[in-house]
């Protein structure tokens, strides 16, 4: 049995809107802003991918560290949206939905959608280590694409 659960972000950089998606759409630049990946490897494209990527994270379960890996595919890049698709196994999906939006004082608003499924036993454990890792991410991103 799998459980599904949603939560949102956003984010107000100053910066150009193709800055913006260059970086989100670039998984190979997040280990530099995601708090949990350790090391990115680009692969060959799956079927209907524009990308496609091998995923190291670090994450912890009380004192004990571990890695764990998953493939991460950007599915849609346009002007004004990023569609990216990670998945883990055992049946962990988390798909993320980001639209920009260039406001007319320089700055671009990212509002961004995250839905994860897995398994009912991992769900709890694995929405949480997404929605903490996430957060930290847009208040990274928003200091890598002022800077």
């Amino acid at each position: 049995m799998a459980k599904t659960g949603t939560f949102t972000y956003s984010l107000r950089p100053k910066c150009r809107a193709a800055d913006a998606v260059a970086l989100l759409s670039d998984f190979s630049r997040h280990a530099e802003v995601h708090p949990l990946i350790v090391k990115v490897t680009e692969v060959p494209p799956v079927r209907g991918a524009v990308r496609s990527f091998v995923i190291n994270d670090r994450l912890t379960i009380g004192p004990v560290g571990f890695t764990t890996s998953y493939t991460a595919d950007v599915m849609t890049v346009t002007d004004d949206e990023v569609v990216t698709v990670a998945r883990q196994r055992p049946g962990t999906t988390l798909h993320n939905h980001t639209r920009l939006f260039p406001e007319p004082d320089g700055t671009v608003r990212i509002e961004v959608t995250i839905t994860l499924t897995a398994p009912t036993l991992l769900f709890g454990y694995a929405f949480k280590q997404a929605r903490t890792a996430h957060h930290a991410l847009a208040e990274r991103l928003q200091n890598v694409l002022e800077s």
